[in-house]
């Protein structure tokens, strides 16, 4: 991770804490040892942190929850915390707009819009994520119709590398806007960001078993016919786990609390996490054990507001690998990906989730240009996934895939630039923004490439 500095000091020149100085990231693959740490207050003390950290020769990185699974905020110069950036400036019923700082978690802004009764449109299956990691690494949910969450922002505000602050829309800096949105990190600091709401609505999710045969040969009917659907696919079975969530009229029928316990909690943390680390220490057992859980789970349904339907616990740690292909490839990936596993020696204890999402506008993001398909693989931390992740990189590699800008993979620049018909354009604006570097660390030289 580069130097070690003997004393870590926060932007006003006192001593941090010793707790801050080794950064890790919630799956605890990464880790970074910064020179020093600033957690600023306002979008003005963010500029200052910035403008000392580049005359002090040092490298900015702005770090969100720690769900990303790639160093992308790994620094060892100025590491931005984001707990001082975290105030709602303003919710905007009538324009259908809520502004929030980058530090607020996405619990915090579902929660804030609901009290209003507004809501985003779309959103992940997690509200762990800040704002800010969530937008700039393209954090997403599954939809026929609706994108990731940073496609549903309206403005940005950006720290530059000189400690400039850019307000960043469609109308405004437009450029900046359609690449800042899935930023990486690669061309400043995101202060604060605009999304676009609406008026607070009911899903009615109805989940079901279905066998891996039914759901991949339905597929494109089952994208088709409703807002969202996703499903989870247990390795060493034929057992699927299918999720619909439509909007209704209602009325509200929430999960009884006691069911809701037993599902979510119980089952889908307490035990799964007790099967994970049985199956770490004896993988023999792990085809068992995923024949369990892909029966362990029955069929329900129910009807709440959006961020209680889309959003779950998930409490075993785990690393993750997704890749985001043509929708038309969906099916073909996922029969060869079963294939793979079924002829190795491979034990994976985390089913295989799968999304998707429309085309979007935004130069890096994973559904640019093209309707997409999210496979996403897990292992449970602690256990070897090289080989299992390795394969399935092969697989989408050769479907033309994406890799999630948060989640481990192999790729570098000249893959992504072929990847990408909009690579060279964000690339020509990093080299703009920042000709120096400040906002350079590995990740970001290996995906984005040299200046030119």
């Amino acid at each position: 991770m580069g130097r070690t500095a003997s004393a870590l000091r926060t932007s006003d020149g006192k001593t941090a804490p010793a707790r801050a100085r080794e950064w890790r990231n919630w799956a605890g693959n990464v880790r970074a040892r910064p020179g020093r740490v600033a957690a600023p207050a306002s979008v003005d003390e963010l500029a200052a942190a910035v403008r000392k950290a580049a005359a002090d020769g040092l490298r900015v990185k702005a770090v969100g929850s720690g769900h990303s699974f790639t160093a992308a905020a790994a620094t060892d110069g100025l590491l931005v915390r984001p707990e001082g950036l975290t105030a709602i400036r303003s919710i905007d019923a009538a324009a259908g707009t809520v502004t929030v700082e980058s530090g607020v978690q996405l619990r915090q802004l579902n929660a804030a819009l609901a009290g209003a009764g507004l809501s985003l449109r779309n959103m992940g299956d997690i509200m762990a994520q800040t704002v800010a990691g969530a937008t700039s690494t393209g954090t997403h949910g599954t939809g026929r119709d609706s994108g990731s969450i940073a496609a549903q922002l309206t403005a940005l505000e950006l720290v530059t590398a000189d400690g400039s602050v850019l307000h960043c829309s469609a109308g405004q800096h437009p450029e900046v806007f359609a690449a800042a949105r899935v930023g990486l990190g690669a061309l400043g600091v995101v202060s604060a960001l605009t999304f676009a709401v609406e008026p607070l609505f009911l899903l009615t999710a109805r989940e079901e078993p279905m066998t891996f045969d039914r759901v991949t040969a339905d597929f494109d009917r089952l994208v088709a016919e409703n807002e969202h659907f996703e499903f989870y696919w247990f390795p060493h079975t034929e057992g699927c786990t299918t999720k619909r969530n439509n909007r209704t009229a209602g009325p509200a029928a929430p999960v009884p609390a006691l069911r809701g316990w037993i599902d979510d909690e119980l089952l889908s943390n307490g035990v799964f996490q007790a099967a994970c680390a049985l199956g770490r220490v004896a993988p023999a057992a792990i085809p068992g054990i995923a024949r369990l859980s892909s029966r362990a789970l029955s069929a329900r349904t129910y009807t709440d507001i959006p961020y209680k339907v889309f959003t779950s616990p998930r409490r075993v740690r785990f690393v993750e690998m997704e890749y985001a292909v043509p929708r038309e490839a969906a099916v073909p990936v996922l029969r060869e990906l079963k294939a793979m596993v079924e002829r190795s020696d491979l034990r994976v204890s985390f089913p295989v989730e799968v999304r998707v999402a429309p085309a979007d506008d935004i130069a890096l993001s994973t559904a640019s240009g093209r309707d997409s398909a999210y496979v996403a693989v897990h292992m449970y931390r602690g256990s070897r996934y090289q080989e299992y992740f390795t394969a399935v990189e092969r697989i989408m590699v050769a479907a033309g895939g994406r890799p999630h800008w948060g989640k481990m993979h192999t790729r570098d620049a000249a893959y992504l630039r072929a990847a990408y018909p909009r690579f060279d354009e964000f690339t020509a604006l990093r080299d703009r923004l920042d000709p120096e570097g400040v906002f350079d660390n590995d990740y970001l030289r290996r995906v984005l490439g040299p200046r030119t």
